[in-house]
């Protein structure tokens, strides 16, 4: 199965995504990251109001395999949380970039995104490429 990375993402090293709108950033987990996991059974994440901030955990995701941390690629306040998928993370594989967001966060700083790769960079990484 080939995997696909959007371009209008920008990516970290940790497998976590960004979407900007303006400044709301949707961050969500990476098709590699999802496909290397396997079957994910638990998710940890933050509530609404809580400051979550870049380069420091935010979270924990759980798999058949292993129990990894999530790492924030920016800093701000979490607006809205994807309850639907806490409640049925098996759900993450089929739509990751879509209905299958983790959080929702107001950002305080976007040059913080500098430090992010674009598809092209995260694909090269993370295919050996």
């Amino acid at each position: 199965m080939a995997l696909e990375y959007p371009s209008d993402l920008k990516y970290q090293d940790s497998h976590e995504y960004v979407r900007l709108d303006g400044d709301i950033a949707t961050i969500g987990i990476s098709a590699f990251a999802v496909d290397q996991l396997g079957d994910i059974v638990f998710l940890e994440l933050p509530e609404v109001g809580d400051a979550i901030t870049k380069g420091e955990s935010f979270g924990t995701i759980e798999s058949v395999k292993a129990v990894e941390n999530l790492y924030a690629a920016v800093s701000g306040t979490v607006v809205e949380c994807n309850d639907a998928i806490v409640e049925a993370p098996e759900q993450l594989a089929d739509d990751p970039y879509g209905e299958s967001w983790l959080l929702k966060v107001k950002i305080t700083d976007p040059s913080e995104l500098d430090d992010t790769m674009s598809a092209d960079e995260y694909q090269a990484q993370v295919e050996g490429e």
